[in-house]
């Protein structure tokens, strides 16, 4: 099995009801062992960064033509608890509901990256954002890149 290391992060540039964007980079090596990258990035969204985390981890996985073994490096704190505190298992197991504090936000995109990781074996780990990790930071700048961009993407992470 492949293995592949997706570097993402969302940015909501300051606003949440403003435009952000976010960057996705896999790196990965061929079977001549030479390394490679693909680099996601481009348009701007309205909507909330917990959602545009969401959608860079989507789209990174969606990428993957091939079952792989995934090291999914995020800033996100949500993304990386919802599965390594096993947050995700307890939404399901209670029917995508919190409990007191209603239904899980977002139920639409945890589906989606449900899915997109299903035939791949994903470890998400988190990175403190702007703590000089290389591709944490070129992932920052991706994501800054698509939020100054014209190219707008749907909500769901989808160009019209």
């Amino acid at each position: 099995m492949s293995k592949v290391l997706i570097f993402t992060d969302g940015s909501a540039r300051g606003n949440p009801d403003g435009p952000g964007g976010f960057g996705t980079v896999l790196q990965f090596t061929d079977s001549q062992g030479q390394l490679h990258e693909k680099v996601i990035s481009g348009g701007y969204v309205r909507t909330t960064n917990n959602r545009m985390e969401l959608m860079a981890a989507i789209r990174g996985l969606e990428a993957l033509n091939r079952p792989c073994s995934v090291e999914l490096y995020s800033d996100s704190k949500y993304l990386t608890d919802a599965f390594n505190q096993k947050w995700i298992d307890s939404w399901i197991a209670k029917g995508w509901n919190r409990g007191k504090s209603g239904p899980v936000k977002n139920i639409d995109l945890w589906k989606r990256l449900l899915k997109a990781k299903e035939p791949h074996q994903v470890t998400f780990i988190w990175v403190k954002g702007h703590a000089g990790h290389p591709q944490n930071e070129r992932c920052d700048m991706l994501a800054t890149t698509a939020a100054d961009g014209d190219q707008l993407m749907t909500d769901d992470g989808l160009k019209p």
